[in-house]
């Protein structure tokens, strides 16, 4: 009998097919259980204990000390069994342990997040730190707005609503206008900022790219994505959490990966003031033809390439002239 299946006929107890709560001593044996299933499946054994703390309210330590194998009763937010379905779902399905939790963490944030939104990753949270940082050093290119006026920022292809909730945060005086073409992905993305009390920051609008913002021309402050740039034959090459789970809208790129790209660069100077800010993420080996479109479309200097957290160029930044 394997350790699974021994685990399974303590399930039929009374008490557990009641749901929300288990014993400790239980719950323990399928953690054990299923941190084994995920080294033998080459996935991090790391998941589990998150999907356990989501989920069943247990900390870092308890998980450490194993302190909560001798709880009489640990509350769950769904039924035991459930909780098991889902980590089978991550181990059969590769289904992504966010969207089996249903919240991923992004900087300050704890995001919804559903198959109809791409999981926030932490390295576009430099995005952010890249937004603050061309704002106020010194050596920084931007031109602020009046003092009366209002900057306005915009965050297009809004997602979960990570950027534009990370935008909120950074510049407090700013409106945020979020653009998706999915009504689904902005439902999401408006929960997400009603949880933290951002819903009359930010404004969001159903569309495609900038054109829902025409009343902004010459008025955005600045302009940041994390655009769909793997290329179209490239997807299905991806780990199988990705190819088959997340939204293919805001992966593919078209054949070169930089189809949005360009049409980012090619747009934005209209809506962007003079110093405004273009900024968006991109693949790893695309920089020097990211950099060639900019320099081509004549309207932004200078141009900056930053890495991501592994040294790699993910990031390009340009002001409008």
């Amino acid at each position: 009998m394997t350790n699974f299946d021994s685990f399974s006929n303590k399930l039929s107890s009374p008490l557990l097919r009641r749901g929300f709560v288990v014993s400790g001593q239980v719950l323990w044996e399928w953690w054990q259980a299923a941190r084994q299933e995920a080294n033998t499946a080459s996935i991090p054994s790391t998941e589990v204990d998150w999907l356990v703390q989501e989920l069943a309210g247990l900390d870092r330590l308890a998980l450490r000390l194993e302190t909560f194998k001798t709880q009489p009763q640990v509350r769950l937010e769904i039924p035991f069994v459930e909780l098991q379905k889902l980590w089978q779902k991550r181990i059969q399905e590769r289904v992504p342990v966010q969207y089996l939790a249903g919240v991923a963490p992004w900087r300050q944030f704890r995001l919804k997040v559903s198959p109809a939104v791409l999981i926030p990753r932490p390295e576009t949270e430099v995005l952010i730190d890249l937004a603050i940082a061309a704002v106020t050093t010194p050596e920084a290119q931007f031109t602020p707005p009046l003092p009366l006026s209002i900057p306005h920022w915009a965050d297009l292809g809004t997602g979960s609503g990570a950027i534009a909730l990370g935008l909120a945060g950074a510049f407090p005086q700013a409106t945020i206008h979020a653009v998706d073409c999915s009504q689904e992905a902005l439902a999401i993305a408006q929960h997400n900022a009603e949880t933290y009390h951002l819903q009359n920051r930010i404004h969001f609008y159903q569309g495609s790219w900038l054109q829902p913002l025409e009343h902004l021309k010459g008025q955005l402050s600045g302009i940041v994505s994390n655009p769909p740039y793997i290329p179209s034959d490239l997807i299905s090459e991806l780990q199988p959490e990705v190819a088959q789970h997340e939204p293919h809208l805001a992966l593919d790129g078209g054949v070169d990966g930089l189809d949005c790209i360009r049409h980012l660069v090619a747009t934005a100077p209209v809506y962007l003031q003079p110093g405004g800010i273009l900024l968006f993420e991109m693949m790893a080996g695309q920089a020097i033809a990211v950099t060639d479109l900019l320099h081509q479309q004549g309207s932004y200097h200078p141009i900056q390439i930053y890495p991501d957290l592994a040294g790699i160029d993910r990031f390009a930044l340009a002001f409008r002239k």
